[in-house]
């Protein structure tokens, strides 16, 4: 990456924090484990998370519509393409904001029989959460602010970013190009 802004969190940052979430899968799958992540953002944490494991895996992917405000429900925009009865799964997110969304996987493949589920995300914002969730596998704590790059996005930008930036959503909308001079070159 070029010069840009500071990142809240670098490239090897991130990296040393998948490599301390696969070891704690690892250790607590020893016979192996379904990965399920969440896209789009969680797409970039599995690729990195599932090539750290040393225990056997198999990877899936589910899609959900954003809660939005006001409603209540949200909608699978792509499901699961294997069937999680009996097995231990590790769903992969890139963030974990107010615990809605979260809440609906692990109740969705608990009823679909799963032995285990547990969450694992990279970056956890506490301070939004509506719904208690656990979360076995956390990398970090994060404030508010609003993040972009490794899966998080602005407008369905910025996710291909290898490192994790503190953006202004106004300045951005405004000008997107200043960004995009910043972190592209």
């Amino acid at each position: 990456m070029k010069s840009g802004p500071a990142a809240a969190l670098s490239a090897d940052e991130i990296a040393a924090i998948v490599a301390r979430l696969a070891g704690e899968i690892d250790a607590d799958h020893p016979d192996g484990v379904e990965i399920v992540g969440l896209l789009k953002g969680g797409v970039f944490l599995v690729a990195d998370l599932v090539r750290a494991l040393t225990v056997r895996c198999t990877v899936d992917f589910l899609a959900l519509s954003s809660y939005v405000a006001g409603e209540r429900r949200v909608r699978i925009l792509k499901d699961l393409d294997q069937d999680v009865t009996g097995r231990d799964v590790v769903v992969a997110a890139d963030v974990v904001d107010t615990g809605l969304s979260i809440r609906y996987v692990i109740d969705l493949l608990e009823r679909r029989g799963a032995r285990r589920v547990d969450v694992c995300t990279l970056l956890d914002r506490p301070g939004r959460r509506i719904l208690p969730v656990p979360l076995r596998y956390c990398g970090t704590e994060i404030t508010e602010d609003f993040l972009v790059g490794f899966g998080l996005d602005y407008a369905d930008r910025y996710r291909n970013l290898p490192s994790i930036h503190v953006v202004d959503p106004e300045a951005v909308s405004a000008d997107p190009r200043s960004f995009d001079a910043a972190v592209f070159g």
